[in-house]
């Protein structure tokens, strides 16, 4: 169903094009919530001892105050409470292979890992198109709420060649500000590169990559990931791509 309104989403007749639109990207994230844990992480400030940095929480630090000015003394910074930023535990960097045809269910399969990634990545999200060029279509610093992240992928067009060394390094790009600990590459394609570019090096220089590939033509990415020690998982349903991401971004293993 999603495919077919998907491919209705591009219909000639304005009325018909415009309520497609409207509805799928809000069934593409209903679908994509399915196991959604938000193990990613997002930023927030937490309360720790003072004496481990961060600016002083007066309001929480009251008593110990008044408790040392009572006793004529300084307050000790162990009994004073600051509060500091945490960053956030993971960022994530979407790469969408959209080379050749962007028909009904490829563009559907995009928009659903964008949905997916975004629910889980409620802290530090890019999202890159690419084709033998690159795309930003959800900037790290700018980030945008999941349903605007959807409706953009589902603005995408498809085109001719494939360079997989340009969607690494726009990867690699996006993810250099990033606060995260973590900083994770997914990489959605069949990996099939179709310049003259080996994206090995550009792939080594990622901090971590997990390649989704299509599992009736993923003997290209699976080898492609062995090489440069990357994980890989093969989607033969709309429905895998979410479990799939909960288990590739979850840990770190697997």
């Amino acid at each position: 169903m999603l495919p077919l309104l998907a491919a209705m989403s591009r219909a000639t007749d304005a009325q018909l094009r415009a309520k497609v639109q409207a509805l799928v990207p809000r069934l593409v994230l209903d679908r994509a919530r399915s196991g959604s844990r938000g193990r990613t992480g997002s930023g927030r400030l937490r309360r720790r001892p003072a004496h481990l940095g961060g600016d002083l929480d007066v309001d929480a630090s009251l008593e110990a105050i008044a408790g040392a000015r009572a006793a004529g003394t300084r307050p000790s910074l162990e009994d004073l409470v600051a509060t500091s930023w945490q960053r956030p535990d993971t960022a994530v960097c979407l790469l969408l292979d959209r080379s050749g045809s962007m028909d009904g269910p490829r563009l559907v399969t995009a928009a659903m890992a964008a949905a997916a990634v975004a629910l889980r990545s409620s802290g530090e999200l890019a999202v890159v198109a690419f084709d033998r060029r690159t795309e930003v279509v959800v900037e790290l610093l700018a980030p945008v709420p999941p349903l605007q992240t959807v409706e953009r992928v589902l603005g995408l067009r498809g085109h001719g060649m494939t360079s997989l060394d340009a969607a690494l390094r726009a990867a690699r790009d996006q993810l250099a500000p990033a606060r995260a600990a973590r900083r994770v590459t997914v990489l959605l394609s069949d990996c099939r590169a179709t310049d003259d570019l080996d994206p090995t090096a550009a792939a080594r220089a990622l901090d971590e990559l997990v390649v989704l590939a299509p599992a009736d033509d993923d003997e290209e990415a699976r080898r492609f990931a062995r090489s440069v020690d990357a994980r890989v998982a093969s989607i033969e349903r709309l429905d895998d791509l979410p479990p799939a991401l909960d288990l590739l971004l979850g840990d770190g293993s697997g």
